[in-house]
């Protein structure tokens, strides 16, 4: 895993960085979805995720999935890929609010998709070695510090 400023990057993921969307290709063709360690970072600490899309909804590419809204930032999680909605990480949510801000890249995933246009949109992810200076070059412009919340 690739740090910076305290902003972790899995190198085994992909990443949209318009959307600060990392994306987890699965052994049985799912796609599984979080935000970005910078995304949290940037969000602060979550109070609401409003999931917009349920299992066996059709979604396309750029389309909000979820609603998130921390004290500061209110905004969309988009999709990077199209496809169908197999399972979202509400319960998750329920349980604790935060897991995104503590675990972004494990326990705090979003949702799972099975991308059914996968060839076609794979051109705009990132893997992390090749996504890895440019978000460090953000990191500096932004003067960005990853911080986890406590438990």
């Amino acid at each position: 895993m690739q740090v910076y400023a305290g902003c972790a990057l899995p190198e085994e993921y992909l990443y949209h960085l318009e959307f600060d969307v990392w994306v987890r290709l699965e052994p049985d063709g799912g796609a599984r979805l979080g935000m970005t360690d910078v995304a949290q970072t940037l969000c602060g600490r979550l109070v609401s995720v409003s999931f917009q899309k349920r299992p066996g909804d059709r979604i396309r590419r750029g389309r909000t999935l979820v609603v998130i809204e921390s004290a500061k930032w209110v905004g969309p999680f988009r999709s990077p890929l199209s496809g169908e909605v197999l399972e979202i990480n509400e319960a998750a949510f329920r349980q604790d609010i935060a897991i995104a801000n503590r675990d972004p890249y494990g326990a705090g995933w979003l949702m799972r998709l099975r991308p059914d246009a996968l060839e076609d949109e794979r051109h705009q992810l990132l893997d992390g070695v090749s996504a890895y200076p440019l978000v460090s070059e953000r990191i500096e412009r932004e003067r960005i510090s990853c911080m986890r919340c406590a438990e």
